[in-house]
């Protein structure tokens, strides 16, 4: 057993830059070919330039994963283009509006519902069938450390998080005897660009002392947890949820 993803084909949403970025490049790293699919497309092309220049395979998908016939569309083209589908990280996500529930606006609980939730769902809807004609494969959807915590001024971005790990393990369940792993990967607070596009930095050094272990965690440790997962070598791990926290949830 091992982590060659050689002859795997692989989906990452949300992957032009952060997690999802550091999540594509190990994988093709690793043998994968490997649909960098995010809304910003300039961001995607250079992450699959970056792989193809490193000798890999990688080709950038513009989605707004909010959108199910978008998501239907990715997951049809990756098939198209590649032949079939093996593995799929649902990496997408939004942080939101900062405000407690009572003043929370609607506009910003259904556009972080939207892309933290429902894209999640629209993607195993169509990835499931695809890995299932492919032979089998894996799943990792990227939860939070939020998924299982509340963290105040989030109510839409926790309540998201907290879903996703329903969805995860119930789907992990249905397809457990089908060849088909689903895991959920719950990273701490991490030193990507979502985190230092919505908080400045007073709130970022803040955030810091919350972690045991000194400091934020970085894209790449939380890809090395996600490709584990993908890989063979977690062959008897489904329907789980795996932190990365720095010791967040032991305080």
């Amino acid at each position: 057993m091992s982590q060659d993803f050689s002859n795997k084909i692989a989906i990452v949403t949300g992957a032009a830059s952060g997690i999802g970025a550091a999540v594509a490049l190990r994988l093709a790293a690793q043998g994968a070919k490997v649909v960098v699919a995010d809304r910003d497309l300039r961001g995607a092309q250079s992450v699959a330039t970056s792989i193809a220049d490193a000798g890999g395979v990688a080709t950038a998908f513009e989605i707004d994963v909010a959108d199910a016939v978008e998501v239907e569309a990715m997951v049809a083209f990756t098939t198209r283009t590649y032949g079939g589908l093996h593995l799929a990280v649902n990496n997408a996500g939004i942080g939101g509006p900062s405000a407690p529930v009572g003043a929370y606006p609607l506009d910003g609980w259904h556009d972080v519902i939207g892309v933290n939730l429902n894209s999640v769902f629209y993607s195993l809807r169509y990835e499931i069938p695809a890995i299932l004609a492919s032979g089998g494969g894996a799943i990792v959807n990227m939860s939070s450390i939020l998924g299982t915590l509340g963290f105040a001024q989030a109510c839409a971005y926790v309540s998201a998080k907290h879903a996703m790990v329903g969805l995860t393990k119930t789907a992990a369940i249905e397809y457990a005897t089908h060849g088909i792993r689903i895991n959920a990967v719950g990273p701490g607070f991490i030193d990507t660009p979502l985190l230092s596009k919505n908080l400045d930095q007073a709130a970022l050094q803040y955030i810091t002392t919350l972690h045991p272990i000194g400091r934020l965690g970085t894209a790449s440790e939380v890809a090395a947890l996600t490709c584990f997962l993908l890989s063979d070598e977690a062959s008897f791990i489904t329907g789980s949820y795996h932190l990365v926290d720095g010791g967040y949830s032991a305080l």
